[in-house]
């Protein structure tokens, strides 16, 4: 089943993208990341926005964590109003889970595609859809600059390039920290608990994929460069779209609009009424007029 639904289709896409593609496997490699990325865009958009508010918002969430500890009711009431929602902490797992399965069937399938001996490539033949002429295709051309995408890299440029992207996308991730934080931060003060791990997260994640890309073909450190490029794309997409939110929230909080969950409710445009002493005088205005008539 594995092979199935997920190996099989991984090799069939990275065939036909690199037939279209004027057989360049890392052109194949480059498409098949912006597929997959467009794919699972809402899901990473949400996971991202969902951090990022999260991150913003946690002074506030320990707040009112200590403060009604002993009653949960008030407390998720008191969330709902700054528009936090537990269940987004785990939800924000699911890109993660999501690409679990790809990296693993892609890191199979290059070995499936590019493979050399006779035996790989009988086992390639068992696996190609009726419709894709595979002896058009062979031998597939594996070579990129001094890269083998079937083997590590030589000279460890692509592990680097892993890390190093990838920790730019934890940065453009993380909201900016006024001075008093970073104060607070250094000196040990702040007790929050959450921006230590993601801080700590902003470093060990890098090197911890950089090592592993010792290990991988460097046509999956090829996938893993060209995700992270996307990912920071999307980050900075992300922190603008909510800066410019944030800035129309504040401007109609200025103006009386409502605020509900962090988002805008224009508020109710109440009837005008007519104060009480402008009818008493037009009432009298109109009497006067009665009395001049009489008199007339």
């Amino acid at each position: 089943m594995w092979d199935q639904f997920v190996i099989n289709p991984m090799v069939n896409a990275l065939l036909l993208l690199y037939g279209f593609l004027g057989h360049n496997f890392v052109l194949a490699i480059a498409v098949f990341t912006i597929l997959v990325k467009l794919v699972t865009l809402p899901l990473n958009l949400k996971q991202q926005r969902s951090m990022l508010k999260t991150q913003e918002i946690q002074p506030e969430i320990q707040a009112i964590q200590k403060k009604y500890k002993d009653n949960p009711q008030k407390m998720q009431e008191k969330f709902k109003e700054i528009g936090y929602n537990p269940t987004d902490s785990l939800m924000g797992c699911l890109p993660m889970l999501i690409q679990m399965p790809v990296l693993i069937g892609l890191y199979r399938a290059i070995i499936f595609v590019l493979g050399t001996t006779p035996q790989s490539l009988f086992g390639l033949t068992q696996r190609v859809y009726p419709g894709i002429d595979l002896a058009s295709l062979l031998p597939i051309n594996s070579h990129f600059l001094w890269l083998n995408l079937g083997q590590t890299d030589p000279f460890y440029v692509l592990p680097v390039l892993v890390a190093s992207t990838m920790f730019l996308q934890q940065v453009v991730m993380s909201p900016k920290k006024d001075d008093k934080k970073k104060k607070k931060e250094k000196g040990g003060k702040d007790g929050n608990p959450m921006g230590g791990m993601t801080e700590s997260m902003k470093y060990t994640m890098p090197l911890m994929f950089g090592f592993f890309s010792l290990q991988f073909q460097a046509g999956l450190s090829v996938y893993f460069v060209m995700s992270n490029l996307i990912g920071i794309a999307q980050g900075l997409y992300v922190k603008r779209a909510m800066a410019e939110h944030k800035d129309e929230v504040a401007r109609a909080k200025r103006n009386g609009a409502k605020i509900i969950d962090g988002e805008i409710v224009e508020p109710i445009p109440e009837p005008v009424k007519l104060p009480s002493t402008t009818a008493k005088k037009s009432g009298n205005q109109k009497k006067k007029k009665k009395k001049n008539k009489n008199k007339k």
